[in-house]
């Protein structure tokens, strides 16, 4: 008996820590100018209800000046900045075009994360229970109904309720970081990570210039 357990006892160790999962999430791709709007209007209305920011001027800086945020810019840089400004003055907001001495800067920060490594990645928790449902209750009515072709709706039902929420996961990422920014205090600071589609990067982040390593300058040995 004691044999079996200290057997059992092995067999149920490792040398190692095994690999687990974090529990369940999602997290949305953002693939569309509207969905520039929707987190600008949300970022408006956050920055809003910060009493130290409510009253102050709103100063929203251009990513490229004084070298902050080196990896913005591109369309999303300008487009965001733009839709920004425009539900902070829908808001009632004061919004400067210049520094002043009652304004604080509004900073947009821009970060691609690409994942090289990335191992299997699950289907969303009931994708093939909804796929198999949809097959077995497809091939269900066929015996039963004079119409052969009316089996296929229940499964086209299915698929039109679970398809709109899926999309693949990609390699992808971008995390977006709004700040505001008195001097050297920052008054508030908001970060959020959506996926975006491969051939959307350059919207984000632009590539980086590599400038030629200099010459390395050659004298004579004479």
């Amino acid at each position: 008996m004691s044999l079996a357990l200290s057997g059992c006892f092995y067999a149920n160790t490792s040398q190692a820590p095994i690999a687990t999962t974090y529990p369940y999430s999602e997290q949305q791709r953002m693939q569309a100018a509207h969905h520039w709007e929707i987190l600008a209007r949300h970022e408006a209305g956050q920055i809003l209800q910060r009493e130290r920011v409510r009253f102050r001027d709103l100063h929203i800086r251009a990513s490229q000046a004084d070298g902050y945020v080196p990896y913005s810019g591109g369309e999303f840089d300008r487009g965001f900045r733009t839709l920004l400004t425009s539900e902070l003055v829908t808001r009632g907001a004061n919004v400067t075009t210049a520094a002043g001495d009652n304004s604080v800067d509004v900073v947009v920060g821009v970060e691609i994360v690409e994942h090289r490594g990335r191992g299997f990645v699950r289907p969303p928790v009931g994708a093939f229970t909804a796929l198999t449902a949809g097959v077995a209750v497809a091939t269900i009515p066929i015996n039963h109904w004079a119409e052969p072709a009316l089996g296929l709706i229940p499964a086209g039902i299915a698929a039109d309720v679970v398809s709109g929420s899926w999309t693949y996961t990609g390699n992808e990422e971008v995390i977006i970081t709004t700040q505001v920014i008195d001097q050297d205090r920052i008054l508030y600071s908001s970060s959020n990570i959506y996926y975006i589609n491969k051939d959307d990067r350059r919207q984000y982040a632009p590539p980086r210039v590599h400038y030629p390593d200099p010459a390395i300058p050659l004298t004579d040995t004479w």
